[in-house]
């Protein structure tokens, strides 16, 4: 039939569908049975309403050819599967690629085909105003305009379906990029693995560094894939298949896993591997299939639909004979040659894929060079690095707080004359911290997001010398076993979930937190830590498409919060155990290094140096350099001191501009805005006290608590904290001459101190009626001053908490009580914990906290 001809008829139809013939569309690529491939948008002239996803659909229509012969075609929508699409099966005609198929419609099952050959396309194309590029996915065109010319119908009616089309060598690209390494590649196919309810899964390589003739070959027992699943999932990148069984919590049948390859994505890790694959799969009451691919054909074709994927289905199987079930794969022609530092990644990789903390039974991957065992050799056990730990704990988090919580201190067997520690839930320093708070001290819960109960476990290492020689002979190999598996990684129903754990990702910004203080910070080279998750519970935890961690979206945020959380708090514990072993096996300090060393050289002098003249001159430089010294020392006290306060500062004067502000906003207000204009210039000056020369003078020891109250007390008040002044109805001795500045500071800390532990202890008891006490006392010899509070108590023990950088604050520097130990050794007195009962105080105080000042009296 004439091009003219089909144009007249075209004009008088009601609506006319027109498509390029594809490989796709002729059944030449094997992935699909001879039939037109119809656009979404094409649909309504074929079917009354579209199809639903999860449901096929059909429905027959009559098709009267060019040739006089006839057609009952089927329209069919495939729902069901992975392939959400739609095609005109039974036509009846053999179609050719290139060729144009024309459909015109009369009626709602009544329609008129034509096929133009290959020859003639392009006379159809410009007699339509048509470009080629309109027409390879298919066009309708709605006729109303039957008079008009077939320009006008062309520019007013048609419908343009047009599609993505994907370059052939888009897989290859995806492979290179959303594949990191080749140690990734291969956990993507053992993830396959474990989805496909496999036991055990076998990866083995032989002259892999040789890249031509290297092969390297990943073998399970999983349940396989028939042929409808390589066509319909293997074979369509992105495929939902896993993530809908996951939508719908659907359970592999052997092992009732979960998958955890969502992505559709791991297969490209073969692409990462090698240009040849030969997979080669069965799954029960089915025949075995194989199918070969040459990443390199990618690049010979234009769009990903025209390479040409031949499948074989084997009625005799060659590989998983009789009963047996599972995935073979061969992957050769490799991409680069191996060399025994990759392999040794790999290996760790895949030994780190399971959790060395829990057994799982039902999976196992094993990993082997066939032709190179000594690529293997030296790389450590975890069993045997487990021996050396010195901390373990093991805690659960649900909801808004720690549900079971497990810390031990296990000292070597080298190290007798310490003794082990233990702490469970019901430890006072654990229930402080039970509830669940983040960097900010804002407390949140778990449970407003889809995360579930956490699971988490470490082994705490120490690389000091004096610990490491006390049982470690290959320091040099524990260290670098630890600086390579380091970290914490995250797992889900058991297997791991990357780049979590990895040496390059610092995701709890461990090794940053260390830097600030190194002593009682854990970094990722001396931890071993994994953190447990049910796939089911975790849904909101969503894995990025390139393997590199969860979507930072909230529920991620809460995940890491909740994770430092128990961090902080095993970092307290730990740092009193350390002091403990440091103090009792650790080298022993001089006191006082400087001020030692100068005194043996003063004393030095004073024995061998017999000139007067030079004796003289030594001696007046030495006491200079002393004198010096102690000046610096008393500055750099003084600037921490004031340092530590300075974040407090800036909170009081906020508080009073922002009364003043809005004192200004009233009416009548000037009485009110002078008086708070005079405190702000008395806070002011209180704070100037502190960072002043701090020379002693005669100071009324109450003058000092005022001010230091003063200072503190817009804090004091948004924290509805009553002070108890009994100091205020002392009438002893409270002249002493001390420095004054240094004293302010040092209460304003412990005033600090207690509003913190007071608002902690008040989250775990909503009725507590916060108080702060202070007195004074004296006997003989001392006047003291005592500073009381009714929150948490002392949580580490007293004897290590003036030690510097110990703190059982979330975040503290630990520097507060140590200053002021030190400012009181300065002024001749000292800082101590005195026992319930040393002084008298109101029984509300007595599981509170409770530190005194004590000064000698002066004649």
């Amino acid at each position: 039939m004439s091009i003219s001809s089909i144009i007249e008829i075209i004009k008088n139809s009601k609506e006319t569908f027109v498509k390029l013939v594809s490989p796709n569309d002729a059944g030449v690529t094997g992935t699909h049975q001879g039939g037109i491939y119809l656009p979404k948008n094409s649909i309504d002239m074929f079917l009354d309403t579209p199809g639903i996803k999860g449901q096929n659909k059909d429905k027959f229509i009559t098709i009267d050819w060019f040739d006089d012969t006839t057609s009952k075609s089927r329209v069919v929508y495939y729902g069901k599967g992975t392939r959400n699409e739609y095609r005109i099966t039974r036509l009846g005609k053999k179609l050719k690629i290139n060729d144009l198929i024309v459909l015109t419609k009369f009626d709602d099952d009544e329609f008129k085909g034509f096929l133009v050959d290959e020859t003639q396309v392009a006379q159809f194309l410009m007699e339509l105003n048509l470009k080629i590029n309109e027409i390879d996915k298919g066009i309708v065109f709605k006729n109303n305009l039957k008079n008009e010319s077939s320009q006008n119908l062309i520019r007013f009616e048609r419908e343009i379906a047009a599609t993505f089309k994907p370059r052939a060598r888009l897989l290859i690209q995806l492979g290179d990029q959303l594949i990191k390494n080749e140690s990734i590649a291969i956990v993507e196919l053992v993830k396959n693995s474990y989805d496909a309810d496999a036991n055990i899964v076998n990866i083995y390589m032989e002259n892999v560094d040789d890249d031509e003739n290297g092969i390297i070959i990943i073998e399970d027992d999983g349940y396989g894939m028939s042929l409808e699943i390589v066509t319909d999932v293997w074979l369509e990148p992105g495929s939902d298949f896993k993530s809908k069984k996951i939508e719908n919590l659907e359970l592999t049948p052997k092992y009732k896993r979960l998958p955890i390859g969502e992505k559709g994505i791991g297969r490209f890790g073969v692409h990462k591997l090698g240009n040849t694959i030969e997979m080669t799969t069965k799954a029960v009451n089915n025949n075995e299939v194989f199918v070969k691919i040459d990443w390199t054909d990618f690049n010979d074709y234009k769009y990903l639909e025209d390479v040409p994927i031949t499948i074989y289905e084997r009625d005799s199987p060659q590989i998983f004979k009789g009963n047996k079930t599972g995935t073979n794969i061969v992957i050769s022609n490799l991409r680069k040659q191996w060399e025994r530092g990759i392999a040794r990644g790999v290996k760790r990789s895949i030994t780190a894929l399971v959790s060395p903390f829990e057994a799982i039974d039902s999976f196992k991957p094993n990993f082997d060079i066939i032709d190179k065992p000594g690529w293997f050799e030296g790389l450590l056990d975890w069993k045997k690095i487990k021996e050396f730990s010195l901390f373990h704990f093991k805690v659960t988090i649900e909801g808004n707080r720690i549900t079971s919580f497990l810390y031990e201190f296990t000292p070597w067997q080298s190290m007798p004359k310490i003794s082990p520690t233990k702490v469970d839930i019901d430890d006072k320093i654990v229930n402080t911290f039970i509830g669940l708070e983040d960097a900010d001290g804002r407390s949140f819960s778990l449970g407003e997001h889809e995360i579930g109960e956490i699971t988490f476990e470490g082994y705490i290492f120490e690389l000091d010398a004096f610990v490491l020689k006390m049982g470690v002979s290959d320091k040099s190999g524990f260290k670098r076993y630890l600086k390579e598996n380091g970290g914490v990684r995250v797992f889900r129903n058991g297997l791991r979930v990357y780049d979590y754990g990895e040496p390059e990702s610092d995701w709890l910004d461990l090794n940053l937190r260390r830097v600030n203080q190194p002593t009682k910070k854990i970094s990722n080279n001396i931890v071993l830590g994994a953190v447990y998750l049910n796939r089911r519970q975790s849904s909101d935890l969503i894995e990025k498409t390139n393997r590199e961690g969860f979507v930072e979206n909230n529920a991620y945020k809460a995940f890491k919060a909740s994770i430092l959380h128990t961090i902080e708090l095993v970092e307290i514990l730990r740092y009193s155990d350390k002091a403990r072993l440091k103090s009792v096996y650790g080298p022993t300090p001089k006191s006082a290094p400087v001020m030692h060393l100068l005194g043996e050289v003063k004393e030095y002098v004073d024995r061998k140096i017999q000139d007067a003249s030079i004796k003289s001159d030594l001696t007046k430089y030495l006491v200079k350099i002393e004198s010096d010294y102690k000046r610096v020392t008393n500055n750099l006290l003084k600037a921490a001191g004031a340092g530590l306060s300075m974040s407090v500062v800036i909170h009081e004067i906020e508080k009073i501009i922002a009364e003043v502000a809005k004192v200004i906003q009233a009416e009548n207000s000037s009485e009110r805005l002078v008086k708070l204009i005079k405190h702000l210039s008395s806070l002011i000056d209180g704070y100037s006290e502190i960072i002043s020369e701090s020379s002693k003078s005669h100071e009324d020891i109450k003058d000092i608590i005022v001010q230091a109250l003063f200072n503190t007390e817009y804090r004091l008040v948004s924290h509805d904290i009553n002070v108890i002044r009994l100091f205020e109805s002392y009438i002893g001795s409270t002249k002493l001459k001390i420095a004054r500045n240094l004293l302010i500071g040092s209460l304003m800390n412990l005033i600090d101190n207690s509003i913190f532990w007071l608002e902690k202890a008040a989250k775990g008891n909503q009725n507590l009626a916060k108080k702060v006490l202070i007195n004074l006392s004296e006997d003989d010899k001392h006047i003291y001053i005592i500073i009381a509070d009714n929150g948490t108590g002392f949580l580490i023990p007293t004897e290590d908490i003036v030690e510097p950088f110990v703190s059982a604050k979330p975040g503290g520097i630990g520097l507060g009580l140590h200053i002021a130990s030190e400012i009181m050794e300065a002024q001749n007195g000292r800082l101590f914990f005195p026992d319930w009962g040393d002084f008298i105080m109101p029984e509300e105080f007595k599981d509170g906290a409770t530190i005194v000042f004590e000064f000698k009296k002066q004649l």
